[in-house]
């Protein structure tokens, strides 16, 4: 016993401090994914964006991942290069289409700048502005879902074994605060006196930061990676196979989390990305009043998710909280489309329950999949979840363009909800097969971390 080493992850300070840095670029990523939400009327009226075009912008973002494979793939090179050479990779790549996407909406690509002329000569029913904010979009979603890969995988390497649920709920929780910093920061970046794109720019730097951060933290792993090499504890993945997703794809315990993951996180985002303008054309607020609404969502997950990520270490039972939080998501988009019950009520409700599902879910995975594989276990979940990702935004746009006639002053809402709630209920049922499965494979869901 005299001649164990104590490494990095065994300090509490520094473990704990190193899921601060991955945050920090975690909550970067999610800044600027919902940062142009409170936007949506304002590029309307500088670019002329419809519902529809607004639904592509955002849905772009999943291109990568659904026909690229890109998180699968990212997976897999997470797996095969280790998480530095992976992290960087793909954290540039956020900062690079951050700084492009702002670049297409800024006067000097406007005016003529270098692009523009290009952008300009093919599908002309679409804006240049759209076009390069498009490609910037494109770019940011290459890099940003296998950026969370990479910070899951993180997670798993410094707290498995330790505060593995709580860790993950810390995490998402930073990430919910970028979310809330971009409803509220960007309102307000609007008005700058140099001008609404100070919005953008903004959200591009946050992002450009992040890979700095990111840096720092290669510094550490590399340490860690050393010190447990010299102990024989540093785990090394096998060359990956073709049969190991196929091991995947028929484990139904983790084809049913997958599952809730793509219809639970459909049903949340693509909604998050539409609520500003939904509050302001339902509740007639400004567009201040509308984002802050918009941000009780991350607030409400900023506190509940580490709660829950606690439980679930303390006294287990993830299995059943994902059925809560996807029973709660069916009933708030319910009363969205049909009641006027106070939203900010119903964004802290929903902030509950996408809470819950999270803080349950990215642990289970830890204990269906051996840690050799979850890198692609994570990036095959990443895939999965965005094609709905790539798919509702526009959905949403078309449904609220062909259920309202053209020019009406306020847009109804309604059926979109409809749909949100839809596909809700298709989670919350594979969160029942998902309970009723653990029981047969014995992965231990319902058990507290420390168990298995």
């Amino acid at each position: 016993m005299g001649n164990l080493k104590i490494t990095l992850r065994d300090n509490a300070w520094i473990r704990w401090g190193m899921l601060l840095m991955v945050g920090f670029v975690l909550a970067a990523n999610y800044y600027f994914y919902d940062a142009l939400s409170p936007l949506k009327s304002k590029l309307t009226e500088e670019f002329g964006f419809s519902s529809t075009d607004f639904g592509l912008f955002v849905s772009v973002y999943s291109i990568p991942n659904v026909f690229l494979l890109m998180a699968v793939l990212g997976g897999v090179i997470l797996d095969k290069l280790g998480i530095r050479r992976t992290g960087f990779m793909f954290v540039s790549f956020m900062a690079f289409g951050a700084l492009i996407t702002a670049y297409g909406a800024s006067d000097i690509y406007t005016n003529g700048g270098w692009g523009y002329g290009f952008m300009s000569s093919f599908m002309p029913s679409y804006s240049p502005e759209l076009k390069m904010m498009l490609l910037g979009r494109f770019l940011f979603g290459l890099g940003a879902e296998t950026s969370i890969v990479v910070i899951s995988k993180i997670i798993v390497k410094w707290f498995k074994g330790k505060e593995l649920a709580l860790a993950f709920g810390v995490k998402l929780g930073l990430a919910r605060t970028g979310s809330f910093l971009a409803f509220n920061l960007s309102p307000i970046l609007i008005e700058s006196p140099a001008g609404w794109t100070t919005a953008i720019w903004f959200a591009a730097f946050f992002v450009t930061a992040s890979l700095i951060v990111f840096m720092i933290y290669m510094m550490l792993d590399l340490k860690l990676d050393r010190q447990s090499q010299q102990d024989g504890e540093l785990v090394k993945s096998d060359p990956f196979r073709l049969s190991d997703l196929k091991k995947l794809i028929l484990n139904p315990s983790f084809m049913y989390v997958t599952l809730l993951c793509l219809t639970f996180y459909s049903a949340v985002f693509p909604f998050l990305s539409f609520s500003a303008d939904f509050f302001l054309n339902k509740f007639g607020l400004s567009v201040k009043e509308s984002g802050f609404i918009s941000s009780m969502l991350p607030v409400g997950t900023m506190f509940f998710t580490p709660l829950f990520g606690f439980v679930v270490d303390k006294y287990g039972r993830a299995a059943s909280l994902m059925i809560y939080g996807s029973l709660i998501l069916v009933l708030v988009h319910t009363c969205f489309a049909f009641t006027t019950i106070n939203p900010y009520v119903l964004m802290v409700i929903l902030g509950i329950a996408f809470s819950l599902v999270p803080a349950s879910m990215w642990p289970s995975v830890a204990k269906i999949v051996d840690e050799k594989r979850i890198g692609s276990a994570y990036g095959f979940m990443f895939s999965i979840q965005n094609i709905g990702l790539w798919i509702f935004p526009i959905l949403a746009g078309v449904v609220l363009d062909k259920t309202n006639a053209e020019g009406v002053e306020s847009l109804n809402y309604t059926f979109t909800l409809i749909m949100f709630a839809a596909l809700g209920i298709l989670g919350l049922l594979f969160a029942i097969l998902l309970k009723r499965e653990d029981k047969i494979s014995g992965y231990g869901l319902e058990l507290p971390s420390n168990s298995k």
